[in-house]
């Protein structure tokens, strides 16, 4: 906002610059008789153009030229000028020097002098125009984007409260199903699931957070998704034991690995899971790998949420700075998520 007040002073410190510069390439009434610009006289005609400036910046380019009314804002801007020229050669006859107001030159002088007011004139009206249609382009412009940025984080505050529940979901049922294989450590992944729920609730709040802290959340979910896999189930992740301080958004990776879980897993077939997450350079990359079994009609509860919600996610958080493929080649599902971060 400051620099939007700023910008308009600077425009009319320029304009100001511009109308006190026009007299200089007035006619006679701004210049002295021995020639160079006699201030005395200096003052009225830059107060015309002030006049001429300001009545078509705040008045008729508002009411006449923006609602369409061209033939009305000439007329007006006309009478202005002629009454504004015709107060300019009063005030010089009268009350500064007869001697140089036009009617004691010749037919051709004045003739001259009348147009060469009328061209200064108008182009100070066209000064006026483009200046009020500049701001009002700017302000417009500058008003467009704090709405849609308004929209974006209020569209991105909606879809991570999206991500929470559809989180809470996928540990709470896979914590019922450990409850009836083992009490003990269905009561142990409540305790974890606790803490996994602060950093959800918190941390994932916040615009970014550590890397480091987003692979110890994710290393949290493995260890509690993983905790009722059967022998038949191959498990492999690959996270950096040490990391830079690279920060991301939070809860960026956590729907792929959501999905291996989901549609990852059989409990009669052979399955696998390979997750792995690695910083490249100014890319973060998290590649997941999963056999295929997809959920019949009657368990598709939540499907297709986690992955729509984060590839929107990607469009606010990181617009042109991501590459997400994802899809099924045969038996295998792979999701491969790259995103330019910076050093």
């Amino acid at each position: 906002m400051n620099i939007r007040k700023n910008s308009g002073w600077l425009i009319h410190i320029a304009i100001w610059a511009v109308i006190l510069a026009m007299p200089f390439f007035s006619p006679q009434p701004g210049r002295a008789l021995h020639g160079g610009l006699d201030y005395s006289r200096f003052l009225p005609v830059t107060i015309s153009f002030v006049i001429v400036f300001y009545t078509n910046y705040l008045f008729l380019i508002k009411h006449f030229l923006s609602n369409k009314r061209f033939g009305a804002f000439l007329f007006w801007n006309m009478l202005l000028i002629t009454k504004v020229s015709i107060g300019v050669h009063l005030f010089f006859r009268y009350l500064i020097s007869p001697d140089i107001a036009p009617p004691h030159h010749s037919t051709l002088d004045t003739i001259s002098f009348t147009f060469r007011n009328t061209v200064i004139y108008m182009a100070i009206v066209g000064i006026a125009v483009a200046v009020k249609m500049t701001t009002e382009w700017y302000n417009n412009e500058a008003q467009r984007k704090e709405i849609e940025k308004n929209q974006a984080e209020a569209e991105l505050a909606n879809l991570k409260n999206q991500v929470n529940p559809h989180f809470l979901f996928n540990t709470l049922n896979n914590i019922y199903s450990l409850i009836q294989i083992d009490p003990a450590q269905a009561q142990e992944a409540v305790h974890d699931l606790s803490g996994m729920l602060r950093y959800v609730l918190y941390e994932s709040q916040k615009d970014t957070v550590p890397l480091a802290k987003e692979c110890e959340f994710l290393n949290e979910y493995v260890k509690l998704m993983g905790a009722r896999l059967t022998s038949g189930v191959k498990l492999e992740v690959s996270l950096p034991s040490s990391l830079s301080n690279r920060q991301i958004a939070p809860l960026l990776f956590i729907p792929l690995v959501e999905n291996a879980f989901k549609h990852g897993i059989s409990d009669t077939d052979e399955s696998f899971i390979r997750i792995e997450l690695k910083e490249d350079g100014e890319y973060v990359t998290c590649l997941v790998e999963n056999s295929c079994f997809p959920k019949d009609d009657t368990d598709r509860s939540g499907s297709g949420i986690g992955i729509t919600n984060l590839k929107r996610r990607l469009d606010l958080l990181y617009p042109g700075a991501y590459s997400f493929e994802y899809g099924r080649v045969q038996s295998v599902y792979r999701s491969l998520l790259r995103i330019r971060t910076g050093i």
